[in-house]
């Protein structure tokens, strides 16, 4: 199964924030991405934050 890439401005719509906030995220290892041959960056969807229905994502919680 092939994991589902979007651009950072799909990516920006599907969570609603702004593309400053995706670079941040990228910046501190919080969403997955690939560069294309191009040099494009590529988000993988199964990795950002909030899902594409606008809910927030629940994370995971730690146990002790």
């Amino acid at each position: 199964m092939e994991r589902q890439t979007v651009s950072i401005m799909k990516a920006c719509e599907l969570v609603g924030v702004s593309r400053r906030t995706i670079y941040n995220w990228i910046a501190a290892g919080k969403v997955e991405y690939v560069r294309t041959a191009g040099g494009s960056i590529r988000i993988f969807v199964d990795t950002l934050w909030r899902q594409p229905d606008g809910t927030t994502a629940s994370a995971p919680t730690a146990t002790a």
